[in-house]
C-alpha cells in the first residue's frame, strides 16, 4: 500500500533539509576561520626569545639591517635565489626572500609563508614570517618600516609594486587583516617581540601607473 503524502508534509521535509544544508554551511565557515586564526594565533609560539632593546634607534637600526642581511646571503644559495618565481623584496630593510606555500613551522624556518586561504595575485595577499630566535628570520626589521616604503612581490610571471600605507600592532585573534579587498594589497604578518598575543600587521597597496 502506497502511502500519498501531503503537500505541508513535503513542505515539513523540504525545510527540514534546508535547515541542515545550512548548518553544515556554517559550520564549514565557522572551521576555515578558525583555521586562519590558528595560522595567524600560532606564529613562532614554539619558541619564545627574549629580546633586549637598544637605547639608541640608529644603532638597533643599522644591527638588524646588518643581521638580516647575514642570514639571507649566508642561509640562500644564490642560484636558487636567481631561479626563484615566488619572491617578495623590501628595498628599505635590504630583504629579499624566496615564498612558499603555508605558514608551517618547517616552512618559516627556510622561507617567507603564504597564507594558503588568500589570494596569490588579485586582491588582498597575505603572508607571514619571523621576526626572531631562527635560522632565518625575515620579517625581523618589519618594525623600522615607515608609510611610503615600496614592497616588491613576484609570483611566476605576475609582478606588484606595492607602498606601504600602515604598519601596526594587532591581536592574534584579529581576521581582519586576512580577509578578501577589493583593492589589490599585500599583508605582512609577524610576532611582536615578547607579546605573544599580539602580532605586527604591515600593509601595503598596489601603486598604480598614472598614464
Amino acid at each position: 500500500m502506497h502511502k500519498i503524502y501531503t503537500t505541508k508534509y513535503v513542505n515539513t521535509i523540504s525545510l527540514i533539509c534546508s535547515i541542515i544544508v545550512f548548518a553544515l554551511i556554517c559550520l564549514i565557515n565557522k572551521q576555515i576561520r578558525s583555521n586562519s586564526f590558528s595560522s595567524i594565533s600560532n606564529l613562532g609560539n614554539d619558541k619564545i626569545v627574549s629580546v633586549q632593546f637598544n637605547n639608541s634607534v640608529e644603532d638597533e637600526t643599522k644591527k638588524n639591517i646588518n643581521e638580516t642581511q647575514e642570514n639571507i646571503y649566508d642561509k640562500e644559495n644564490t642560484t636558487e635565489k636567481q631561479t626563484a618565481k615566488w619572491t617578495l623584496e623590501i628595498p628599505r630593510i635590504f630583504l629579499e626572500a624566496e615564498i612558499a606555500e603555508g605558514t608551517s613551522q618547517e616552512i618559516l624556518n627556510s622561507k617567507i609563508g603564504h597564507f594558503e586561504e588568500t589570494s596569490k595575485t588579485t586582491g588582498n595577499v597575505c603572508l607571514a614570517g619571523h621576526n626572531r630566535g631562527y635560522d632565518v628570520n625575515y620579517f625581523q626589521n618589519l618594525k623600522l618600516l615607515k608609510i611610503g616604503d615600496e614592497i616588491k612581490y613576484k609570483y611566476e610571471n605576475f609582478t606588484k609594486e606595492y607602498k606601504i600605507t600602515e604598519n601596526v600592532i594587532i591581536k592574534d585573534t584579529d581576521l581582519e587583516s586576512l580577509e578578501e579587498t577589493e583593492e589589490n594589497c599585500i599583508t605582512l604578518i609577524t610576532c611582536v617581540e615578547n607579546e605573544p598575543q599580539y602580532r605586527r600587521c604591515v600593509r601595503g597597496v598596489e601603486i598604480l601607473n598614472e598614464d
